[in-house]
Parts: structure tokens; sequence; C-alpha cells
């Protein structure tokens, strides 16, 4: 996943709005979203490669999504798959200053990463990396592949498209939202940020939107929560830049 921008008690009527990108290559296998057999109460995509997820959420309201941190300097010596961040959270009755606790605690067992994680009212991020956290109550938020807000080109033109779609729209349409999501435009050379991978892949990287022929934009998300909450999820999937197919959920948060 290489975008995630949500709104906190920014709608009227829906006080949680993601709209979210999972950027991956187009070979490696992938199961479209729905409720997990064995886990019933995860609504998500699932990595099948190592069994993981890069955004979900549970009947009870609880959403965990995870990014990559972005610098080949580093070395890939995480002991685990990063998508079983999101899944230890959805998946086990375990709050989110625990879960931080934890994600602390663990930090050096995984490649580099964001985690966000928590409710649809409250959301909390985590950088292994820096071993920095952020609990989120209300605005409007956009996770890349660095920390949460980072000024990169695809996060402020994320954040600016939606903040201002909701402004001048009551009722939300799916269908602009996925519009927002497809935004392909690609920033001047000297608005991209330097992590590393060469100019050339700096661009490609660039756009909210991505497809590079073998490596690009896999799945778009979009998960509102009204404020009688009732959540609609809808992904849809993408192969080479092409919408191949939606899945829509539509279910009431059950409280304990």
């Amino acid at each position: 996943m290489c975008l995630i921008t949500f709104a906190i008690q920014k709608h009227s009527l829906y006080p949680f709005i993601l709209i979210a990108n999972r950027d991956e290559f187009y070979d490696r296998p992938t199961a479209k979203a729905t409720f997990w057999d064995d886990a019933p109460e995860i609504l998500a995509g699932r990595d099948l490669k190592s069994k993981g997820t890069w955004l979900g959420i549970t009947k009870k309201g609880k959403i965990a999504a995870i990014t990559n941190y972005r610098n080949p300097s580093l070395p890939e010596t995480g002991k685990y798959s990063r998508g079983k961040i999101p899944v230890g959270f959805l998946n086990y009755e375990i709050d989110s200053t625990h879960f931080l606790s934890d994600l602390e605690q663990d930090k050096s067992l995984y490649s580099g990463y964001n985690a966000l994680f928590g409710n649809y009212q409250k959301l909390y991020t985590y950088n292994n990396i820096y071993n920095s956290s952020e609990q989120l109550d209300s605005g409007i938020h956009s996770l890349s592949n660095d920390k949460l807000n980072t000024p990169w080109p695809k996060v402020l033109k994320a954040k600016d498209l939606l903040q201002s779609y909701l402004e001048k729209n009551q009722n939300i349409s799916s269908e602009s939202l996925f519009h927002i999501l497809k935004n392909a435009d690609k920033p001047s050379d000297q608005c991209l940020p330097d992590t590393g991978v060469g100019i050339h892949l700096e661009r490609n990287l660039s756009s909210m939107f991505i497809d590079t022929g073998n490596y690009g934009t896999r799945t778009s998300t979009i998960i509102l929560v009204d404020k009688k909450s009732n959540v609609t999820f809808i992904e849809r999937t993408y192969h080479q830049g092409k919408a191949i197919g939606d899945i829509n959920y539509h279910f009431s948060i059950v409280s304990d």
C-alpha cells in the first residue's frame, strides 16, 4: 500500500472517510477483499505470499493498514512480513495503546514500515525507522512511504483533492473518490523527494496512481463510516492501469 488518505470528523454525514491505493508487482499473488474464513471478523484483501494484508476493517470497527518505508539504503532484514502487522491488530483483542507498545518493542523484527491502526474515531500511526508515533483525533491526513503527512507531491495532492471534494459535496459519490485515486499527474522534477531510488524511479512513483508495466496500483479502496456506524467498503482491482472489477460490502459496526 503506497498511499492512504483519510478524513476524521471532516464531513457532516461521514465521520470517517478513507481512500487508498495499494501499489505492488502485478505478479504477486493476491486475494480480493472478503471476510476471511480463518478470521471471520476481518474484511480485507490478502497477500497470498505472506498471508498478511495491507488494509482491513473488522465488524467492530477496528481499522489497520501498512505502508513500506522507502529507503533502499536500509537493508530488508525483517524477520517477519510487514503484512502481518495489520492482522495482528485486527484479529486480536488488543487496544491501540497496548498494540503501539508491542510495535515499539518489536520494531527491529520488520523492515521499514508505517502502521495505521485504531478505529474510525481515533487512529494512531507508528514508524519503526524513526520509532515515532502519533495519535490522530480529527483532520485530513495522508500516508505514503515516509512518515505521516510528509510533504511529498502525491501526499499533498491527495489531501488537497479530498479536502476540496468534501468541502463542496454533501453527498459522497464513490465514483468521485475513485476518480481522485486515479489521478496520475506527475510533479516536476524539482518537487520530487530524493529517497535514493534514482530520478527515473522517483518520477514513476511520484503520482497517486501508478503503472510502470510490471508494477503499479493493484487496488483502490474506499471505506466510508456514516453517523449511524454503517460501513461501506468498496475495493476496485486494476491490472496495468485498467479497472477489472469491484467488490462492495455494507455492514453495521457491532458494539461490544
